[in-house]
């Protein structure tokens, strides 16, 4: 696992991140690989990986199955909106 070491952490960074590590009864390196993961970036990639594999899993499940509207229809009326 890669490991990041940080230097020059602003006092008030340090004491913020030293609280919330207290306050979860977690070490700072702990909480900060939490602070981190919920970075936007990470959150928006995870939620991505969670709707492609929803999305497998319905392909698998209605695999084969005919659907109610023709597929034309259904075409040319997102087309025509």
């Amino acid at each position: 696992m890669p490991s990041l070491l940080i230097r020059d952490v602003p006092s008030d960074v340090h004491e913020a991140l030293a609280a919330r590590a207290k306050a979860e009864n977690r070490s700072m390196a702990e909480q900060a690989i939490v602070d981190l993961r919920r970075l936007p970036e990470l959150v928006a990639r995870e939620t991505r990986k969670q709707v492609l594999a929803r999305l497998r899993e319905r392909r698998q499940a209605t695999r084969g199955r005919e659907l109610s509207i023709p597929v034309a229809t259904l075409i040319r009326e997102d087309r025509d909106r």
